[in-house]
């Protein structure tokens, strides 16, 4: 009996014709993923069934925490007599998340088709898509995908039915990491300086211009059109029980075969990589992040963990943006670990003394474990400081900057020990121990290619 390939546990939805030509036109949108058919059902339904509808489908946010869209979308209080908002966040800044951005740039008329599904099921007339300014290409292309709906009747007036207008509205951020978070980047788009809010009162009740607000990722808003069109049992044939569909996993790092894989939930590490021509030959797999450098790390202990919500968050870290960063045996965990940290430092707002504070303290404590400075009262030290960030800051980038540190340290405190008995790190090439090419000297059996 031939056993099945690797290949068809894939299913392009989002990526099936990213490399058609000209695949961001609306033309080409219409002609091969049945574009605006998932909004016309949706127009059909009134708005109340098109959130039960995404919520019996179970559709789970696919920007870190997977709450359930329909569920968010059902917050929103009706007959108030205020605007509602829909706010696409698409301040997408993660180390090693790259997932909508080539989405936005290859297939943007998913995403304006689902926000106007979205805005009908929220009653909304305006909606916002917060871009990371330094992607320019996208910017323009987004404009141009924006720019053809409006000609084609599917934005402006009576876009909802008679009477029902809908603007969207294109910003392109000033690139900064807070503002992925919601209600910083609320802040941002109202002119003001992007910094997480006090919550409650959550966006839903009072969100941008002190109005209800769903703030959605764009991936999330982006497989609502096909769902609508396809069915939510079509939905729910993928995935698992608790995490039903399909999603875009981002491998990166040290493998043969980077780039964007598209899923149902529950795959694992091992069969992307299989599919993916494993890691860069001669090399294995040391440890990995299934969402992004603020999530919790693994090990190849993990490689067959279900990559859903359930099966990373039993493993002890996130599925978060599902970007999955491998790093061979040539990597120094502890290294890696305070580029991370670095990179949080530098984003942090400054608002809260934990993470402001403690990011700057833990970036000078783990460059003295490179530098050869260290001693074994600094592990401790900085494992305290990470469990004072950890849980105690305004917002989750605490969390995501103590997420590598006592991951790191729970698999690899031994690597932290040989950096204070060596005086720096072993894996320095100048010291002859660990190559650019995996070889090492007969110092360091430990370390095998």
């Amino acid at each position: 009996m031939a056993t099945e390939s690797p290949e068809t546990l894939l299913t392009p939805v989002l990526s099936a014709h990213w490399d058609d030509p000209e695949a961001w036109t609306l033309e080409t949108y219409k002609k091969r993923h049945d574009g605006y058919a998932g909004l016309a059902k949706a127009l059909a339904m009134p708005p109340d069934d098109v959130i039960a509808y995404v919520k019996d489908a179970g559709l789970r946010g696919r920007g870190g925490a997977g709450f359930p869209t329909g569920m968010k979308w059902q917050f929103i209080p009706q007959g108030d007599d205020k605007p509602h908002y829909l706010v696409v966040n698409a301040d997408e800044s993660e180390p090693g998340t790259c997932k909508d951005i080539p989405l936005m740039f290859a297939n943007p008329h998913s995403l304006i088709e689902g926000i106007i599904i979205a805005c009908h099921a929220i009653r909304s007339s305006h909606a916002f898509i917060y871009l990371r300014g330094e992607v320019v290409p996208v910017l323009r292309r987004l404009h141009l995908a924006v720019r053809e709906a409006y000609e084609a009747g599917l934005l402006g007036r009576n876009a909802l039915g008679e009477g029902k207008h809908l603007e969207l509205t294109v910003h392109a951020g000033a690139g900064a990491y807070i503002c992925g978070e919601e209600t910083a980047l609320l802040d941002s788009l109202e002119g003001r300086r992007g910094q997480p809010r006090l919550r409650p009162p959550f966006p839903a009740v009072a969100g941008l211009y002190a109005c209800p607000t769903v703030v959605n990722n764009v991936e999330s808003i982006a497989s609502v059109p096909a769902l609508m069109n396809k069915g939510k049992e079509w939905f729910r044939s993928m995935g698992s029980e608790k995490s039903p569909g399909f999603t875009l996993y981002s491998l990166s790092g040290h493998v043969a075969g980077p780039g964007q894989y598209e899923a149902p939930l529950g795959i694992t590490l091992r069969q992307l990589l299989e599919m993916s021509g494993g890691m860069r030959p001669g090399h294995r797999l040391k440890f990995w992040t299934p969402g992004g450098s603020s999530t919790p790390i693994l090990t190849d202990e993990h490689l067959d963990v279900p990559l859903d919500y359930e099966g990373v968050g039993a493993a002890g870290s996130m599925l978060g943006t599902k970007a999955l960063q491998c790093f061979d045996e040539t990597t120094c965990v502890v290294r890696a670990v305070t580029r991370w940290t670095e990179f949080y430092a530098h984003e942090s707002c400054g608002k809260c003394t934990p993470c402001r504070e403690g990011t700057y303290w833990l970036v000078q404590l783990l460059r003295d474990f490179e530098a050869g400075k260290a001693t074994k009262a600094d592990i401790d030290k900085i494992d305290d400081i990470q469990d004072n960030i950890n849980g105690k800051s305004f917002c989750a980038l605490g969390d995501g900057a103590a997420s590598p540190i006592f991951s790191s340290l729970q698999y690899f405190r031994g690597e932290y020990e040989q950096h204070i008995e060596e005086g720096g790190c072993p894996f320095d090439p100048a010291k002859s121990v660990i190559w650019a090419d995996g070889h090492h000297d007969s110092a360091h059996p430990e370390v095998k290619a």
